[in-house]
């Protein structure tokens, strides 16, 4: 008997999973085995929405059983060591478990101790993250009862979970304290290390216009030092200060502690991963989905459902001892809660940057890229259905290919940046 180990049962170890489930279903001769240390599957989407009261906490959180496939193995526990060598994973408790293929799927995680003062006595007073379900729960109490003032919401260093969470956390703001009646009341500021609203020029454009439109103050190429609990400030490392009553901080990401340990990852303990295959570039025999790999990508969960198809077809060409295909193109496709109602879509990969257009339909859509919309909203909100019901169990999400589609964008509206 040969063993597959995907270590991570969150979005992207589901996936894998039930994609090879189904895949290797005729190959008797192949075991699936998944590791995962919590009880507990989280839709991380929704930490954007807890906030706002949009969404409850357990809306967003179910049985990490509960999307298991029949016949996959779950192994409950703290992985301590992986040894690539060895084709061995260790356990915190003793255990060790044999591989011949090993999917890596462990996701990143907010690592605010990287900052001096982050995780200071302010912490949960003034200086909240949403990054976490605990983060989020948090900082929707907090806002349920804050009377107003410097409201920052900052990013520390990329790259990041979703990098378009930050902003559509900032215009949710404006609608929540609109909404509110207390707007006037808050003044909101927009702190990013880039030079602009967003990774990609022409997505920068539409959203840094949304930002002046709702009176958003934007500081950008802020590279924080640390954080002054005392005077309630942000300072960069050119001495430049931010002063904040409320601090929602986006802080670094990292990948597990285990990677770095395993001697695997990058100074951020993520795995350097063939961009195109998703194979390790070290260790043939080892393959990275997700939040875990330095790919290029937007580290979001459409980028792990569109890489879940591709790497289900490497892994099986990997067994047959067929070359790999190169074919992961960075497609992602984000929704972005613009606030009132609306949101955009944005769709793009390694080689094209967010266009305007229609999705999925050419001409037809129904929906429209980088154009505010209601439809878009609602295909935002709609998302949260489709994440336990299809793209966790590994059915494919009609009409949506894993690889980018040229056909219905603008790509002649693009400029040179």
């Amino acid at each position: 008997m040969k063993n597959i180990i995907i270590l991570g049962a969150g979005t992207g170890g589901t996936m894998m999973a039930n994609h090879l489930k189904n895949e290797l279903n005729h190959k008797e001769d192949w075991h699936i085995t998944i590791i995962d240390e919590r009880e507990k599957h989280y839709y991380q989407p929704g930490y954007l929405f807890v906030p706002f009261d949009i969404y409850e906490p357990e809306d967003i959180v179910k049985p990490i059983e509960k999307f298991i496939p029949k016949g996959v193995d779950l192994i409950k526990g703290k992985i301590d060591l992986i040894l690539p060598e060895r084709n061995v994973v260790n356990m915190a408790d003793g255990r060790s478990f044999a591989y011949d293929i090993l999917i890596i799927a462990t996701g990143s995680r907010i690592a605010p101790e990287e900052i001096a003062g982050m995780q200071g006595e302010e912490w949960q007073k003034s200086v909240f993250d949403f990054y976490t379900f605990d983060g989020c729960v948090a900082l929707r109490d907090k806002l349920r009862t804050w009377e107003g003032g410097k409201l920052v919401v900052h990013i520390t260093e990329m790259p990041i979970k979703c990098p378009v969470a930050p902003l559509e956390f900032a215009f949710l703001l404006d609608s929540y304290f609109i909404n509110k009646g207390m707007r006037d009341k808050v003044e909101i500021t927009y702190v990013t290390p880039l030079s602009g609203a967003f990774t990609k020029p022409k997505a920068t454009d539409a959203l840094g216009h949304l930002l002046q439109e709702k009176n958003i103050k934007v500081e950008t190429d802020f590279a924080i030092e640390q954080v002054d609990n005392e005077r309630k400030v942000i300072v960069d490392y050119g001495g430049k200060e931010v002063p904040f009553d409320l601090l929602v901080t986006v802080p670094t990401n990292k990948g597990d502690d285990v990677i770095g340990k395993s001697g695997l990852g990058d100074e951020l303990n993520f795995i350097p991963t063939n961009k195109g295959s998703l194979q390790s570039i070290a260790h043939p025999n080892i393959f990275v989905i997700g939040d875990a790999s330095n790919i290029p990508a937007s580290k979001a969960g459409s980028v792990a459902h569109f890489e879940a198809e591709i790497l289900t077809e490497n892994i099986n060409r990997f067994i047959e001892g067929k070359p790999l295909q190169e074919e992961f193109d960075g497609h992602a496709n984000c929704f972005v809660e613009t606030g009132h109602g609306k949101a955009l879509l944005i769709d793009f990969n390694y080689t094209h940057e967010p266009v305007e257009g229609t999705f999925p339909f050419p001409g037809v859509g129904p929906l429209r890229l980088l154009k505010e919309s209601r439809m878009n909203h609602m295909g935002k909100l709609a998302f949260k259905w489709i994440y336990w019901n299809m793209l966790l169990k590994g059915s494919h999400i009609p009409f949506v290919s894993s690889k980018m589609q040229e056909a219905g964008k603008h790509f002649e509206t693009e400029e040179t940046h």
